[in-house]
């Protein structure tokens, strides 16, 4: 229990796969201008992000390293994988909430090629987690992918009213913001033991 706790918080804190391991940038500058979407975000990612986990083990474990087609068949079949999980969720969301849907626009389907998800499988396999480890992993990976993206976009939100220099104002900003919080986040190094 204790280890499972240590994976979850390790990947939620310490090795975030956002703030910390540059991964899933896409969506993290394109999709945080709004709290409620970014969350939508996070929530959807954080899905498939578990959903993934459980899949690719698997295929890594009783597929590919039995038959020895890891080497060859590894990413292919992950990147398989990943687009059919999104695909359901694509479909799921249009089905529930058509305005959600709209919000998200084209980073929906580009979870898809959203590289935390393929790192988050990739990680899985040369880590060699069993199945619970995994699902912890997946979770906590995608608990600390919608924090990244909640804290973002709730910055974004508050510097509308901010009196930013033009020189700063847009893109110049959002860099800068999002690099003073993966500093902040680098100070969660060595809260726990891994």
């Amino acid at each position: 229990m204790k280890e499972l706790f240590f994976i979850i918080a390790g990947s939620v804190l310490v090795n975030n796969f956002v703030l910390s391991r540059f991964l899933g940038e896409c969506p993290f500058l394109g999709v945080s201008r709004k709290l409620e979407t970014a969350i939508s975000m996070g929530v959807a990612t954080t899905f498939v992000l578990t959903m993934t986990s459980v899949a690719t083990y698997f295929i890594q474990f009783y597929i590919l390293e039995p038959f020895g087609l890891s080497r060859f068949l590894q990413i292919v079949s992950f990147i398989l994988v990943i687009a059919a999980l999104v695909q359901l969720v694509e479909m799921v969301i249009l089905k529930t909430s058509p305005a959600l849907y709209k919000a998200l626009g084209i980073y929906l389907p580009l979870i898809t090629t959203n590289c935390a998800v393929l790192g988050l499988a990739l990680l899985i396999a040369i880590k060699r987690y069993n199945l619970i480890q995994s699902v912890a992993f997946g979770l906590g990976a995608g608990i600390g992918f919608t924090l990244a993206m909640a804290l973002m976009a709730g910055i974004r939100e508050e510097m509308e009213f901010g009196d930013i220099p033009e020189a700063l104002q847009g893109t110049a900003i959002v860099l800068i913001t999002a690099g003073l919080l993966s500093m902040a986040f680098l100070g969660f190094s060595g809260l726990i033991p891994m």
